[in-house]
């Protein structure tokens, strides 16, 4: 039983408020086109075939920042991905706003304008207090219900995320359904074999904090990416520090070199670190050298090198479930996608539950012409996951599960 009301719950001809999550990056001036849009359509278009007048929140960027635009461009994308009409009006809770709403006809979709927009959006306070907002004062009462399809940002305390579920029906979408189940399963359910998470990204703080919090969760962590330097670095290795152009390493090791060497001398059993690296030479080459081999750090280390994933492969093929946080390496760049690659194949290829953590990591799959459908689940979800991961409350999650 999921432990907050969802789509399934909703009563017939409900004129429903949906919160989603469309935030992209913007080239141009327009938002671009990336599976938020196909997951959240199939949320909305269920919605829509079902009857439901539907008004979508949604948001882009933060003010003062280059990528704090309109939504014009995410409807007309998100109408492509539905396969009906999105209409769109630049307002948030004003009379345009208003108008647009009561003129909604069953099956109909509208998408506001960005909810950072409005004063009311921003910062983060209690529900109690967002539910007192004009924002969601003057938009509430034109509706049956809420509905939250946002997972991605569920752990943002906003107006549009916990201010409309004190004062309306909630529910889940399906996104936030098929996201919460994913990302709690590794510490809610029980898998009849071994764990493993493979750690990588360039954001070492976040998943030290959740190699930290998953004791007891996890048999094995494969190391990659900035997290996996910071770990030789530990182990005596001269990695794992910023060169002179860098600015990667060292102020993430000062911050974590307490939790790192005492994971490795309390639980090292459990952490597998690269035993070789990739790096461009000077002919501008893919070139590889073993971390044993490295007297000095000179050059940026892109990728873990092919003994590396040799050596994870059978780690992978005997876990019941893997989940990875993270990319191994530079993965944009074709010549340092082997250890992300590679590791994506193996866990392709092998029986088990797979979770593969949201942001830059999932577009590997896409990238390289993996299939989506042999992994158990990939997120769309990068804050949140982190959250869901190290054991942190969900502001807007918790507001769902108080309607059950």
């Amino acid at each position: 039983m999921a432990p907050f009301k969802t789509l399934d719950d909703l009563p017939a001809d409900a004129r429903v408020l949906a919160r989603l999550d469309l935030n992209s990056p913007i080239e141009d001036g327009r938002p671009r086109d990336n599976r938020r849009f196909k997951r959240h359509a199939a949320t909305v278009r269920e919605l829509a075939d079902r009857g439901h007048p539907v008004v979508c929140l949604a948001h882009q960027g933060r003010p003062g920042n280059d990528d704090f635009v309109s939504l014009k461009g995410h409807a007309e994308l998100l109408a492509s991905h539905v396969g009906r009409e999105v209409a769109f009006v630049a307002d948030t809770h004003g009379t345009a706003a208003h108008e647009a709403i009561e003129a909604l006809d069953p099956g109909e979709i509208l998408l506001l304008e960005n909810v950072r927009m409005s004063d009311d959006e921003l910062p983060e306070a209690a529900p109690e207090t967002k539910a007192e907002t004009e924002f969601v004062r003057s938009l509430a009462p034109l509706f049956d219900a809420y509905v939250n399809d946002a997972y991605s940002a569920a752990h943002r305390a906003h107006a549009s995320l916990v201010g409309f579920p004190r004062v309306l029906p909630a529910y889940a979408g399906r996104v936030m359904e098929a996201e919460y189940e994913a990302n709690t399963a590794i510490a809610t359910r029980e898998f009849d074999g071994q764990v493993t998470m493979i750690i990588g990204g360039t954001k070492a703080i976040d998943v030290i904090d959740v190699m930290d919090a998953l004791e007891g969760k996890v048999d094995r962590f494969l190391l990659g990416g900035v997290a996996g330097e910071l770990f030789l670095r530990a182990a005596g290795y001269p990695v794992g520090h910023d060169l002179k152009w860098m600015d990667l390493f060292d102020e993430q090791w000062e911050r974590t070199h307490g939790t790192v060497e005492s994971l490795l001398e309390e639980r090292g059993d459990e952490i597998e670190l690269a035993v070789d690296l990739a790096y461009e030479d000077e002919n501008g080459e893919r070139t590889e050298i073993a971390v044993d081999d490295v007297e000095k750090k000179t050059t940026a280390y892109l990728d873990v090198g092919a003994a590396t994933v040799d050596a994870y492969e059978p780690v992978i093929r005997d876990s019941a479930a893997v989940f990875l946080k993270g990319a191994l390496g530079v993965f944009e760049d074709e010549q340092f996608a082997d250890g992300t690659v590679g590791v994506l194949e193996t866990i392709a290829d092998t029986d088990c539950f797979s979770v593969i953590g949201g942001g830059d990591t999932s577009r590997a799959i896409e990238l390289y012409g993996l299939d989506e459908d042999d992994f158990s689940h990939v997120s769309i979800a990068g804050g949140a996951y982190i959250r869901a991961l190290t054991g942190e409350p969900l502001p807007a999650v918790e507001e769902l599960q108080r309607e059950t």
